[in-house]
């Protein structure tokens, strides 16, 4: 087996801990040809589709990479922005406050960095620039509030397939969910509160959650049981009764039944019922992006205002903010928990005084 990695490091490289955060992915452009390998790449995933390989080899490559990436790339070019795609430089401006954050108590033995689970930058590609900058120390956070297998899971899988092709690991941890971490729930409530400060409150508050298979919660995949268990906390920090609320499950794909209730359908039947005005808040997602600010912020808007609606408001993600950065800092140093700076920089000087008491190999 070929290794990847550089098998020598310098004499004088210090050891570091690293922090990885990461999130789904993107395509690079707005485009039909970005999205095709894109969207192979993540559909191809097992753990996103549950379906026998064979079976979906044929309907993915002859049936929905022929037509998918161009109703795609229509969706994304209408939230591109200069900077690109709004969930690749909200992660990056998010790892960038981690690590400004991180410095503060422990300085500059802190790498952190940011990858994607699909697309660039790639997550195999980040950890060998972190290794490669002495990181032997490493802390996963994928940006998931809520596990799933489908999106946690296939991190992993991704970290541990790339880790079969280096010879030398650094020590691993890995964060599965922060769901009921209380400072995430004091984050997002704030972010609500803030906008209510603003705008007022609405009728109804939906918060709104990625769905998946009811088929895997079936086969035991707790996402189900902590968006609600996301849902109560934040229902009880705002002090909302059961009426004031709905949790709702959006972006279903294919003709099987996914978690419900479905928050397209909810939106064209809100208005029936007396509810005029909504606010839609996204406690599953770290960051704003296509299913966010098309999927939540245009077409759910025109679903309830086509039924009646008469007033229809998205509350825009965590992202980088000031709560949403202390909350995910204060998430990776319980996890840090046992590591040190010292310790780290302590155990390279005892190989550095091995080699000069012994003459032994110094290997780093």
């Amino acid at each position: 087996m070929k290794y990847r990695g550089s098998p020598t490091f310098s004499h004088g490289q210090a050891d570091k801990i690293g922090v990885l955060v990461t999130n789904l992915g993107t395509p690079e452009a707005p485009t039909k040809a970005a999205l095709k390998p894109y969207l192979k790449e993540f559909l191809s995933d097992p753990r996103v589709v549950e379906v026998p390989r064979l079976l979906w080899f044929l309907i993915l490559n002859g049936v929905i990479l022929r037509f998918r990436p161009k109703r795609s790339a229509a969706a994304y070019e209408t939230v591109w922005t200069e900077r690109g795609s709004p969930l690749l430089f909200h992660t990056q401006d998010q790892a960038s406050a981690i690590e400004k954050k991180l410095k503060e108590s422990w300085g500059d033995n802190i790498v952190v960095d940011f990858a994607m689970r699909y697309g660039n930058p790639a997550l195999g590609q980040v950890v060998e620039k972190m290794m490669q900058k002495g990181v032997r120390k490493l802390l996963v956070l994928p940006l998931y509030p809520q596990y799933s297998a489908s999106t946690t899971a296939s991190t992993f899988d991704a970290l541990a397939k790339d880790f079969t092709k280096r010879r030398w690991l650094p020590e691993l941890r890995f964060i599965t969910h922060y769901h009921d971490f209380p400072p995430f729930i004091e984050a997002a409530a704030k972010r609500i509160e803030r906008h209510w400060e603003e705008h007022g409150r609405a009728d109804k508050l939906l918060l709104s959650y990625h769905g998946i298979p009811l088929r895997y919660l079936k086969n035991g995949d707790p996402y189900h049981c902590e968006c609600y268990k996301t849902s109560r906390l934040l229902a009880e920090r705002l002090g909302l009764g059961e009426n004031d609320y709905l949790t709702t499950f959006q972006s279903r794909f294919g003709r099987e039944e996914w978690l419900q209730p479905y928050t397209d359908m909810t939106m064209k039947a809100l208005p029936e019922k007396g509810v005029k005005s909504v606010q839609v808040f996204c406690p599953g997602f770290s960051s704003d992006c296509l299913e966010t600010v098309e999927e939540i912020g245009e077409e759910n808007r025109e679903y309830f205002m086509d039924s009646g609606g008469e007033r229809y408001e998205y509350i825009s993600a965590l992202n980088a903010e000031s709560e949403h950065i202390n909350a995910l800092t204060q998430l990776i140093e319980r996890n840090m928990q046992g590591w040190s700076v010292d310790e780290v920089s302590g155990r390279r000087q005892q190989r550095a005084d091995a080699v000069k008491e012994q003459s032994l190999p110094y290997d780093n």
